[in-house]
C-alpha cells in the first residue's frame, strides 16, 4: 500500500533539491568569478602602494601570488560565495536525502526500484562523494561542474523517468537488493565525480587552455586534476568489484545461476575492464595525462551506457526502465 501523503512530500522535496543545487551552483560560479576578478584587481593597487612607500616594486607573478591565498582563505568577496555555495550544497544534499528517504517509505521498501530512483540514488551519492572530498581536499573548484551534472541528471529524472512508487518486481524481493544495488549506486556516483574531473582534465591540458580571464583559470592545473580523478577510480573501483560479485550471487538465488552473460552482466563486466584496464595503465606502465584520461573516459561512456543504454535500448532480466 502506497503512503500517497509522503509519496506526495518526496515529490516536493525533489523539486526543493533541484531548486536548491541550482542556486549551490549559482554560488560556485559566483566564486570562480568574483574570486578571481579580485585577485587580478589587487595585482596593480599591490604593487603600487609597495613603490610608493619606497620599497622594491613586486613582480606581478609574485604580487598575484601572495593575494590568491588570501582570497581563497575567506577575505574576499569570492569566498563569501563560495561559503555561500557549500552552505547551500549541503542543504540541497539534506533534502535530497530526505527526499529519498520519504520516497522509500512511501512504498514501504528500499527506494531503488525503478530508473527515476536509480538515477536519484546516484546524484545523491555523487554528491555525497563530492562533500567528503570537499571536506578533505578543499576541491570547491569542482563544485559547478558537478552541479551541472547533478542538475541535469535530476531534471531528465523528473520529467522523462519520473513512475509513482509501488512495489517492486517479484525477482527484486530479495535482501541482496539493499546490498546489491546500494554497492553499485554507490561506485556509480562516485565513478562520475571521476569523470567530471577527467573532463575537466582534457579540457585544461588541451594547447593554449586556459584562456586568460576564462572560468578555467580558476581551475588547478592539470596535474592536480588527473591526481583527483585517479584517486576517486581507486577508491570505487573495489564497490564496483564487489557490486558484481553481490549481483552474481543474487542471481544464483534469483535464477539458479551466477553468470548468463545477461546484457547488463556483459556490460558491467565491459566497465570493469574498462577502469580495470585504466588502473593497470597507471600502475605498471606508467601512463599518466590524456592517454590514461582516454581510457578513463571510454571507461565511463561504457558505464553511463551500462546504465541507460541497456535499460532502454535492450531487453534483458536487469531492464527496469519501466
Amino acid at each position: 500500500m502506497v503512503d500517497t501523503y509522503l509519496a506526495n512530500l518526496s515529490n516536493q522535496l525533489m523539486l526543493g533539491a533541484v531548486l536548491l543545487y541550482v542556486v549551490a551552483m549559482v554560488g560556485y560560479a559566483g566564486d570562480i568569478a568574483f574570486g578571481r576578478r579580485r585577485a587580478e584587481a589587487a595585482v596593480p593597487e599591490q604593487a603600487k602602494v609597495l613603490v610608493g612607500a619606497g620599497g622594491p616594486e613586486m613582480p606581478a607573478s609574485d604580487t598575484a601570488g601572495a593575494e590568491e591565498p588570501a582570497d581563497a582563505g575567506g577575505q574576499g568577496r569570492g569566498s563569501h560565495w563560495g561559503h555561500f555555495a557549500i552552505l547551500i550544497n549541503i542543504l540541497a544534499w539534506g533534502v535530497h536525502g530526505a527526499e529519498i528517504v520519504t520516497r522509500g517509505m512511501a512504498a514501504d521498501r528500499v527506494p531503488w526500484g525503478n530508473m527515476y530512483e536509480f538515477v536519484s540514488a546516484i546524484a545523491f551519492a555523487a554528491v555525497t562523494v563530492y562533500l567528503v572530498m570537499l571536506w578533505r581536499y578543499k576541491i570547491s573548484w569542482l563544485g559547478p561542474f558537478l552541479m551541472v551534472a547533478v542538475v541535469i541528471a535530476l531534471g531528465i529524472a523528473t520529467i522523462w523517468l519520473y513512475n509513482d512508487p509501488g512495489p517492486l518486481r517479484p525477482a527484486l524481493h530479495s535482501y541482496w537488493i539493499a546490498i546489491h544495488v546500494t554497492a553499485a549506486v554507490t561506485a556509480t556516483g562516485t565513478f562520475t565525480v571521476a569523470g567530471v574531473a577527467t573532463i575537466l582534465y582534457l579540457i585544461k591540458s588541451r594547447p593554449g587552455t586556459p584562456r586568460p580571464g576564462g572560468i578555467l583559470e580558476r581551475v588547478p592545473d592539470a596535474e592536480t586534476l588527473d591526481s583527483v580523478a585517479h584517486r576517486t577510480m581507486m577508491f570505487a573501483f573495489p564497490i564496483w568489484t564487489f557490486a558484481i560479485i553481490a549481483g552474481a550471487i543474487w542471481a544464483d538465488s534469483a535464477w539458479g545461476r551466477y553468470w548468463g552473460w545477461d546484457p547488463k552482466e556483459t556490460w558491467s563486466f565491459i566497465t570493469w575492464v574498462a577502469y580495470a584496464g585504466y588502473l593497470h595503465a597507471r600502475a605498471t606502465a606508467g601512463w599518466r595525462g590524456r592517454k590514461a584520461a582516454i581510457i578513463s573516459l571510454i571507461a565511463f561512456g561504457c558505464l553511463l551506457f551500462n546504465f541507460f543504454g541497456i535499460n532502454y535500448l535492450v531487453s534483458g532480466l536487469h531492464s527496469y526502465a519501466g
